[in-house]
């Protein structure tokens, strides 16, 4: 079903479609490939980290190019999925009530499924049998789970800032939370500038925060009535992050068939070399891996000043081009 959500670009389509829960509806949003003879690629899904929707990741642009556009320009159609409770998706009815009254909200699990349904969409509506995906973060946990349960759809996997796995701790209870959490800009500006190491220059610009954290608050049509404006969000992905650090990753790694790309700043204090290199010799049936660290980057490179390394690698893994042609056989 196409709609009539303001559009980021004029070329953009929006699209909601059934998810797995009875009644609520996701949203997805596609910017086509700028050329329409490179689009025998495989289209690309974006899947988002924990706090914000494709709208302000993927999709934004920052002095008028984003992401997406490099993707489109280098010949892919690119989709970005809003999860349930974010963006133009539709709230979890348990969102308008006591945080208290619930468990938390849109975990791995849960985002799995409905990252499925939207696959299953962009698959029938593209007519092909594949797609790419490139994950945030949090992200990587459904992106993950929905790879290794499919491994024929899914024909290449980027992993941005992916979450790791951690020791497990003994004698702790599984941690939990309530259904949703409010976020604030300025949550969101702390959080963007804490890995920055003194006395770095900053990566992140105050005016390309501004203007971000305007449209963050854009996203949820409630937050400018609060005090102060803040974003409602589930907090099964901080839920997900937090388990994984305490030894239990919400997927298995040794079930993705597909090459896979970890891309992580310098500066990523959510993925650290350790964390990185556990989960890169985790990939045990992926026949392809690359482990990239671009300097002066944090986990939120996609904003920074770095955004445009972050691009030409992920674009370039996508593309392929990295396997000798196959030779006919020798007669």
């Amino acid at each position: 079903m196409a709609l009539d959500f303001p559009k980021l670009d004029p070329r953009e389509e929006h699209f909601l479609i059934e998810g797995p829960h009875r009644g609520l509806r996701l949203f997805l949003r596609q910017l086509p490939a700028a050329s329409a003879a490179r689009r025998e690629l495989p289209p690309v899904l974006y899947v988002h980290g924990a706090t914000f929707p494709s709208g302000l990741s993927i999709a934004h642009r920052f002095d008028g190019f984003s992401w997406r556009d490099a993707l489109s320009e280098a010949g892919f159609d690119v989709w970005g999925l809003d999860f349930q409770g974010f963006g133009h998706s539709d709230r979890y009815p348990e969102m308008a009530e006591p945080a208290e009254a619930h468990a938390p909200l849109c975990d791995a699990a849960d985002a799995g499924a409905q990252l499925e349904m939207a696959a299953r969409f962009i698959l029938e509506h593209r007519g092909v049998p594949r797609l790419s995906l490139i994950s945030h973060s949090w992200g990587s946990m459904p992106a993950c789970r929905f790879a290794g349960k499919h491994p024929a759809t899914v024909d290449r996997l980027v992993l941005f800032g992916p979450v790791a796995r951690r020791a497990e701790r003994r004698y702790e209870s599984a941690p939990s939370g309530p259904a949703w959490r409010l976020v604030s800009v300025e949550d969101q500006w702390k959080r963007f500038v804490e890995d920055v190491p003194a006395p770095a220059t900053p990566v992140l610009s105050r005016r390309h925060f501004d203007e971000w954290g305007e449209r963050y608050l854009d996203s949820d049509r409630d937050s400018r009535g609060r005090s102060p404006a803040a974003v409602k969000i589930p907090t099964g992905p901080f839920i997900d992050i937090l388990r994984a650090w305490h030894g239990k990753l919400g997927y298995d790694p040794s079930s993705v068939e597909a090459p896979v790309a970890l891309i992580r700043g310098e500066w990523d204090g959510v993925v650290p070399d350790e964390d990185a290199g556990w989960l890169f010799d985790a990939f045990t049936a992926s026949p392809l891996k690359r482990d990239i660290k671009i300097g002066r980057g944090t986990h939120l490179m996609h904003l920074e000043e770095t955004r445009y390394a972050l691009y030409r690698e992920a674009n370039l893994f996508l593309l392929g081009r990295d396997v000798a042609p196959s030779l006919p056989a020798a007669a």
